[in-house]
Order: structure tokens, then C-alpha cells, then sequence
């Protein structure tokens, strides 16, 4: 129980880092702890993924206000330098496709849904980008929900049946 609690932590803290990588933590674990059952594992990753997820949804809905710094960071007018200039012309195609996918979504909620789920499973588009634009076109917290954990968990309770899975194929 105690390893499946870790990992529930450490799902959930990669959701919110980044940098923090939980299939390596879930195929260490399983390699090295043969006693803890994969579909635990996959289940206690998926609720950590979702619910560190669900934060970020939840601010790109805005529901969950963001703290005064960010807010103040993203929302205010600054001037046009030469820099400033260069970087939106650089990056006009890419926000411009954006915007589009955006459009697209929240004319067609079914078709947010699939990628949601996809991305939930498969890990592309990326997880963290689908969670953020499933909030900004206001997806049913119910579809979110349940799209992700169950992607998350077949996805998780593989990764950590793998090691298993390999290890009998390999003798």
C-alpha cells in the first residue's frame, strides 16, 4: 500500500512538474518492487496525473483564479520593442494555428473529446497541452474526468506491465 500512496505523490507531482517523469518511476518501481500489482499502479497514477491536471484545467476555464503574480504577468500591456516585435512575427503561423485548433474544438466538442482521449493514452498531442485546451473550450468536467483516467490507466497499468512482459520474453 505504501508504494502505491508514493506513487499516487509522484503522479501527481509530475502532472504539475514537468520535469518530473513518471513512466521511468513506474518502470523502476516495477522493476525493482515485484510485489505491487500493475493495475494498482496504473490506477494510483491515473488519479495523481488527473487530479494534478484537473488544476490546470480548471485555470484555463477560469474557475480556479490564478495567484496575483501570474495573473498580473500574462494580463499586462507592455510596450513594442524591437524584440517583441521579431518574436510575434516569428511565431504568427504557429499562434495563428492555434487560435484555429481552438476555433475547431469548441465548434466541434466531440472532436476535443477524441483528441483529449488520444492524447490521454497515447501521450500526443501532449497531455498537459490537451488538459489546457480541454478547459479553455469549457469541456464537461464528467468527459474530462472520464476520457482521462482512462487513458491514464491503460496507458500506466502497461508501462507497468512491461517489465514483467519482458522479463519472460527475454528467458
Amino acid at each position: 500500500m505504501g508504494w502505491v500512496l508514493l506513487t499516487l505523490g509522484v503522479a501527481f507531482g509530475s502532472a504539475i512538474v514537468p520535469l518530473v517523469n513518471a513512466e521511468l518511476f513506474v518502470i523502476g518501481l516495477c522493476a525493482s518492487q515485484h510485489n505491487v500489482h500493475w493495475l494498482w499502479l496504473g490506477g494510483a497514477v491515473a488519479v495523481g496525473q488527473i487530479a494534478g491536471k484537473l488544476l490546470y484545467y480548471l485555470a484555463a476555464r477560469g474557475t480556479l483564479p490564478l495567484p496575483r503574480f501570474l495573473h498580473d504577468r500574462l494580463h499586462r500591456e507592455r510596450p513594442l520593442t524591437p524584440r517583441r516585435v521579431r518574436w510575434q512575427q516569428r511565431t504568427k503561423l504557429i499562434r495563428g494555428k492555434v487560435e484555429a485548433l481552438r476555433e475547431r474544438c469548441q465548434r466541434h466538442p466531440h472532436w476535443m473529446t477524441g483528441t483529449y482521449g488520444v492524447s490521454s493514452l497515447v501521450g500526443l498531442p501532449p497531455f498537459m497541452a490537451t488538459s489546457v485546451l480541454a478547459g479553455v473550450v469549457r469541456m464537461r468536467l464528467s468527459t474530462f474526468l472520464a476520457a482521462g483516467l482512462a487513458g491514464r490507466w491503460v496507458r500506466f497499468s502497461l508501462i507497468a506491465a512491461s517489465p514483467a512482459m519482458f522479463a519472460g520474453w527475454l528467458r
